[in-house]
């Protein structure tokens, strides 16, 4: 009997901490689109998702950092004090980083009260297949197999070691989602048409390949430019919507796109306004398209606009974001 109580004390302490962070998740509001998610939520063990993860930068203890300066926490640690602190972290509602790769964050498992009111926004049915791109640890793909069943959720990522990891801790879990390695901007064709695609990547635009891909009336929720995309499809290769008030910030989408131009020239701006959230989103959304300065006197004029008054539109030209009116004066192409 004793052999046995390391692993139940440790089950014990993972159950109690995951109630407080569904908990923690439940005040944040995220559930509030769609209720059923706090079950899965309940259900779902993140700690088998991320048997370890870094810490980061200067923050390492000596002698433990790794590439970058990032700190690794394990499960398997030798001192007990230091698995209970993995634990504990694996049920923070906090982003971890799970993939460093020459000093750079590549891979990691989202905040989960983000994870919860993506999914709840992502508005699922019974039924529903899922696409969702950016695999990470499996994480999501469990929590979207719990909710509509392993065989209507598919999951892709550029990367054939995060992707074997992820049906390694989805198996664990009892799931067995569609798992692939590949290109996630090229989508998965073989297994569509998809009623929702959820990126947990960061993008600069809309991939052209996904909406085909779609069914009718699909609903697409994707990062773009420090926000959150919902696109509904309206028809064959022809999406729009507006964005969602929830700041987001990603690690990019790998393959088939290009790097995210980043704004530059801040320094003509007035320093009150450089470290304002929504002005660094218009400024990333309109990244060498909109000179900054230019960038910063609409968001004066127009009252400083929230999210939710931008939005994008895909048809059979490029993509383009917009401000309040996809046919008004505020109008720019996508990268």
């Amino acid at each position: 009997m004793a052999a046995h109580a390391p692993e139940s004390a440790t089950e014990d302490l993972a159950r109690r901490a995951r109630a407080a962070l569904v908990r923690e998740i439940d005040r944040s509001g995220a559930f509030a689109a769609d209720p059923a998610w706090r079950e899965a939520f309940e259900a779902v063990p993140r700690h088998l998702f991320v048997p370890y993860y870094y810490i980061g930068g200067a923050a390492g203890a000596a002698g433990a950092a790794g590439a970058g300066g990032f700190e690794r926490v394990w499960s398997e640690d030798p001192d007990p004090r230091a698995r209970d602190d993995w634990l504990r972290g694996a049920y923070e509602d906090a982003p971890l980083a799970t993939r460093v790769r020459d000093g750079e964050l590549v891979s990691s498992s989202s905040q989960p009260s983000l994870m919860a009111r993506m999914l709840a926004e992502l508005d699922v049915r019974d039924g529903h297949h899922v696409l969702e791109i950016g695999a990470g640890t499996g994480y999501n793909a469990a929590l979207l197999a719990h909710r509509l069943g392993d065989s209507r959720v598919t999951t892709i990522d550029l990367d054939a070691e995060i992707t074997e990891a992820a049906r390694r801790h989805l198996a664990r879990a009892g799931h067995h989602p569609h798992v692939v390695t590949g290109d996630g901007a090229r989508g998965v064709p073989e297994r569509a048409p998809f009623d929702r695609i959820v990126a947990t990547c960061a993008l600069t635009t809309i991939p052209p390949a996904w909406l085909p891909q779609c069914a009718p009336g699909a609903r697409v929720l994707a990062p773009l430019a420090t926000g959150l995309i919902a696109l509904r499809v309206r028809g064959p290769g022809c999406a729009e919507g507006t964005f969602l008030h929830t700041p987001a910030y990603f690690v990019p989408l790998r393959g088939g796109t290009s790097p995210a131009p980043r704004p530059d020239r801040l320094g003509g701006l007035p320093a009150r306004a450089q470290g304002e959230d929504l002005l660094r989103f218009l400024l990333t959304l309109t990244a060498g398209r909109l000179d900054p300065r230019d960038a910063y006197a609409l968001w004066e004029r127009e009252g400083r606009p929230e999210r939710e008054r931008y939005g994008v539109t895909v048809d059979d030209g490029p993509a383009r974001a917009w401000l309040d009116d996809p046919r008004g004066p505020y109008v720019w192409p996508l990268a």
